[in-house]
């Protein structure tokens, strides 16, 4: 279903929030929204299957509806792999429920600061932190750290904030065009962001590098960069390379 959720013009703005509104025209919202995510979510899945072999559990956080679970099972074959997608909205979960029948997968309607993941091979967080309070994003990443699988894989996408304003401006305006010409018009772009002011809070790619660490993830490295979109892949010990593979190519 095509996004028209900001069509209209609206008297007052309220906060961006991923009701059922949302959730009828996510995929497509997302697709014309987020340069790169068509590129980021199959390979998270993909990174994530490789890592994780034929066997272990991934723990998809803020699914929404169940994207990234898809892309890794869509590259794993096994059925001693298991997936489960967590998400604190009912509407987000009822669907993915609709969506998704593979009997790997499960969902929880949790909050993703408090969820179980206890002994996760891999961690999948596309597009998730950002909307989280800055509070609370480093003691979120500590706890999948120390909860995780020592040798565990997290995938972290956000969208980032250039320290240089010249630059920034320039990603800004070059994302604005880029909106456009995915079929936006000027008012809904408009009250989009509007609606994301209080609630989207973005940060440097700095920072997120510097919280990684911080949070135990000793191995950290940037595998993805379109404009203010960014992807790390992190391991608490494990050395982020592939042995299995020595074509070079």
């Amino acid at each position: 279903m095509e996004d028209r959720v900001f069509a209209k013009p609206q008297d007052r703005i309220v906060d961006f929030a991923f009701n059922s509104d949302v959730v009828d025209v996510f995929p497509d919202m997302i697709r014309r929204s987020v340069p790169g995510y068509e590129l980021v979510i199959p390979m998270s899945g993909l990174m994530a299957a490789r890592h994780m072999g034929v066997a272990g559990t991934a723990f998809d956080l803020g699914c929404s509806l169940g994207a990234s679970s898809l892309a890794l099972l869509a590259q794993c074959d096994s059925s001693k792999v298991r997936v489960v997608g967590v998400d604190s909205s009912p509407a987000m979960i009822a669907q993915a429920e609709q969506n998704i029948s593979d009997p790997r997968v499960s969902f929880r309607c949790e909050d993703i600061l408090t969820s179980d993941i206890s002994g996760a091979s891999v961690v999948m967080l596309n597009f998730v932190v950002q909307f989280l309070a800055p509070a609370h994003r480093l003691a979120l990443l500590t706890r999948i750290a120390e909860q995780m699988d020592p040798s565990g894989l997290l995938i972290l996408s956000e969208k980032v904030r250039n320290a240089d304003p010249q630059l920034q401006t320039f990603y800004d305006t070059t994302h604005m065009a880029w909106k456009r010409a995915n079929g936006y018009s000027e008012l809904e772009v408009s009250q989009k962001r509007q609606a994301l002011e209080n609630v989207m809070q973005v940060e440097t790619f700095e920072t997120h590098a510097e919280r990684l660490t911080k949070a135990g993830f000793k191995h950290v490295v940037q595998w993805f960069h379109c404009m203010n979109w960014v992807s790390f892949a992190a391991s608490p010990t494990q050395v982020l390379c592939d042995a299995s593979d020595d074509s070079g190519e």
